[in-house]
C-alpha cells in the first residue's frame, strides 16, 4: 500500500493534526484531473470478476470488457446499458490494435486473439518456441504495431505449465514472438508512455510493484529506470503521460516519473481501467463485480501509427 500508509502507522501515536498533515501533503492536487464533486458512478453489477475494459470510438461508442469466471465479454453503452456481448475463453485484458480491431488475452485459451471488423476470430499467438503460454493476462501496443503482453500463471488452474517462467513478451507485426523480460514473479498490467519509449509493467506476485523501463526493440529489458511501490493490477495513460493504476482503495494516479498525485476512490477494489467516451475523457473502471465510470478533465492517450498488413 506504499510508504504513505507506513507513515500513518508509524505516526499513529502522534497528535491527530500531524496525521492530517501527512494525509494532505502526501498527494498533490488532482484539481486538473477531476471536476469538483466528481466520483465513481456505478454503471452495472452482478458479474463475477470484471477486467480488461476497452472503448470502441464512434460510430460504435461502446465499452467492451471481460467477466473472466463467466467466460464472457460484456458491453456497455449509454444507449443500451449493460449486456452480454459474447462467450469467450476467459478473456482478461483487451485492447484495440492500430486498425481498430479487438485484441484479447485469454486465460483458458492460453492465447492472444484478434477479432476482425467482420467478427471473425484469429489466434495471433499461443506458443513460444513450441511451448504453450501460461495464461496471457494484459497487453499494450506501440506506434509501430508491436504488441507487448504479460503471461503469469493465474489462469492455469492446475494445468501444467509448459514454459519455465512467467515472462513478458513482444509480438511483432510479422508474427514473431520474443521475450522482453524474465525477471517478474507475476507480470500483470502493462502500458507505454505516450511517446512509446518507456514501458510500465506491474508485478502482482510476491513483489507488488510497478517497474518502469526504457523500451528496447530487441532482447531483454535492462535495469528499471525507477520503481513505483504499489501492488497494481491494470493501468492506463493519459495524454500528459500520467499513469492511472488500480490498487486498494481506487485509482492511484502518478505522473510519468512515478510521483504520486492522488487517489480516485472506488466502492469496490478495481482490477483495470481505461479512458473512453465520445471525448475520451471518461475513466471506465472494472471493479470486481461491477463497472464504474468517472468523468475527468484529462484525456486518454490514443496510440496511433501505421499498422503492418
Amino acid at each position: 500500500m506504499g510508504a504513505f500508509l507506513c507513515n500513518i502507522v508509524i505516526m499513529k501515536c502522534k497528535p491527530l493534526f500531524i496525521i492530517i498533515a501527512l494525509l494532505s501533503n502526501s498527494f498533490a492536487d488532482l484539481s486538473d484531473i477531476l471536476p469538483d464533486g466528481a466520483k465513481a458512478e456505478k454503471l452495472g453489477g452482478g458479474m463475477k470478476f470484471t477486467e480488461g475494459p476497452v472503448w470502441f470510438p464512434a460510430p460504435e461508442n461502446r465499452l467492451v470488457f471481460s467477466d473472466i469466471p463467466n467466460s464472457r465479454q460484456m458491453e456497455w453503452s449509454s444507449k443500451n446499458g449493460l449486456r452480454e456481448w459474447r462467450k469467450v475463453e476467459q478473456s482478461n485484458g483487451n485492447l484495440l490494435d492500430l486498425k481498430g480491431q479487438l485484441l484479447s488475452c485469454q486465460h483458458a485459451g492460453r492465447n492472444l486473439i484478434v477479432t476482425t471488423s467482420g467478427g471473425s476470430i484469429k489466434v495471433l499467438a499461443e506458443k513460444f518456441e513450441g511451448k504453450r503460454f501460461n495464461s496471457p493476462n494484459d497487453l499494450a501496443i506501440r506506434p509501430d504495431g508491436t504488441i507487448w503482453f504479460t503471461d503469469p500463471s493465474y489462469g492455469l488452474r492446475g494445468r501444467k505449465a509448459e514454459i519455465e517462467g512467467k515472462w513478458v513478451y513482444r509480438l511483432s507485426p510479422d508474427g514473431n514472438v520474443s521475450v522482453a523480460c524474465k525477471t517478474f514473479d507475476m507480470p500483470n498490467g502493462i502500458a507505454f508512455s505516450p511517446d512509446g519509449k518507456r514501458v510500465y509493467i506491474a508485478d502482482t506476485g510476491r513483489v507488488g510493484k510497478i517497474r518502469a523501463y526504457a523500451v528496447v526493440e530487441t532482447g531483454l529489458l535492462g535495469a528499471p529506470e525507477f520503481i513505483i511501490d504499489i501492488r497494481c493490477d491494470g493501468m492506463c495513460i493519459d495524454t500528459k503521460g500520467r499513469i492511472y493504476t488500480t490498487s486498494a482503495g481506487g485509482i492511484h494516479v502518478f505522473d510519468g516519473n512515478g510521483k504520486k498525485l492522488g487517489v480516485i476512490a472506488t466502492p469496490e477494489h478495481p482490477a483495470n481501467v481505461c479512458f473512453g467516451g465520445e471525448k475520451f475523457d471518461t475513466l471506465f473502471i472494472t471493479a470486481r463485480t461491477s463497472l464504474y465510470s468517472v468523468r475527468t478533465m484529462a484525456k486518454g492517450h490514443i496510440v496511433t501509427g501505421v499498422s503492418s498488413k
